[in-house]
Formats: C-alpha cells, structure tokens, sequence
C-alpha cells in the first residue's frame, strides 16, 4: 500500500531514489547536513509509513520502486478500512447495488471510485477525521476526484445488514433502488434471481 505523501517527502524521495534506485541501501545520514534532526526523523517516518521506502534493518533503507508506489496510489483500500471503525455507517446506492449484486455490477475503476455511505449527523466530524487520516478524500452529499473516495450522507436513521464484512443498506432497499435506475438493470436482475422477488 502506498498513500499520497507532502511535497517535502516527494522531494526526500526523489534524493534517496535518484541516488540509490532500488537495489541500494542508505541510511538517515543521508540527510544530516541537509534538515535538522527531528525534521530526518519525520521524513523517514512518513516514507516508511506511505510506503514509498522499507526499512530493511535497523539503520536501512530501500526505496520501493516509483512506478509500483504511483501505481499503488489507486488501490481500493475503502472496504477494508471500514472494518476499522468505531461508528455505525451503511454502504447505500449504487455502492449497496455493488455488494448486494456479488460485485457483478461494479461502479469503479482506477480512474473514478466513489463509495456512498450513510452515516448519522451526529458522527460527521468522527467520519471526516477518520477518513482524512486514512488519506482518502470524502465530501459530505456529493463531490469528485481521481481515484478512490468517500460521498457521506449524514442521516438522522438509517438501517444495514452484514454482508462480506461490511455494512449494507438491507436487501429490500437495495432491490428497489436497483429496480427503479436503468443503469442497475443487470444488478437488478442478478440480485432478483439469487434472491427472488
């Protein structure tokens, strides 16, 4: 897994790899005439912690390669991450269509990967802080970005079932959202044969 890293661990980056590639070993003295001390130790740490370098001892490091690191910047990483929370939420629209229709109706590819989740009102701020800290972009009713990213539709109720692992508007609902947009009608039809009406 890679994420997206500041401009100044770019930069660091750019330096270990340019000089070293992939096969080389260096070490924090690498930095020693260049930042202080503790703004070496945020760097690295920030590296290791993204994934854009492995610690390969106690005082090395390598540099993953940069295409893999790009690349790895659109992993899908939502589903996964939501089996972290501590609140209640529920995957709802086309994001419930997804996981009720076994995934044969998929809405995302690397270029655009919206997930919709229902959250309560009262938790917004909890959910914000949880998915910037994650590094995945969220706006609250709508927005838009390269990539992976999260709608929240805050909610006063909402109701969800278990399914895969995840939180998932129940199978009624999804039904009828499915039923009623032409754009599901292979997810509808799925869903209504493993399911029945």
């Amino acid at each position: 897994m890679t994420i997206e890293i500041p401009y100044y661990g770019l930069r660091a980056y750019a330096l270990f790899f340019s000089k070293h590639g992939t096969d080389e070993e260096f070490m924090q003295s690498d930095l020693d005439w260049i930042v202080s001390g503790p703004m070496k130790k945020k760097i690295f740490s920030l590296l290791v912690s993204s994934g854009w370098i492995t610690k390969t001892s106690r005082n090395s490091y390598k540099c993953k390669s940069p295409e893999k690191s790009i690349e790895n910047l659109l992993e899908f990483r939502v589903p996964e991450i939501m089996k972290e929370t501590k609140k209640e939420y529920t995957f709802t629209g086309a994001s419930a269509v997804e996981v009720w229709s076994d995934y044969c109706y998929v809405q995302r590819g690397k270029e655009k990967s919206p997930y919709f989740v229902k959250i309560y009102k009262k938790d917004l701020n909890y959910w914000k802080v949880f998915f910037n800290k994650n590094k995945i972009p969220n706006y609250v009713g709508h927005g838009t970005t390269i990539g992976e990213y999260v709608i929240l539709i805050p909610v006063d109720k909402f109701e969800y079932r278990k399914r895969d692992g995840i939180n998932v508007e129940p199978l009624e609902i999804t039904k009828k959202i499915a039923k009623e947009n032409p754009m599901y009608q292979y997810a509808y039809e799925y869903i209504k044969n493993k399911y029945g009406d």
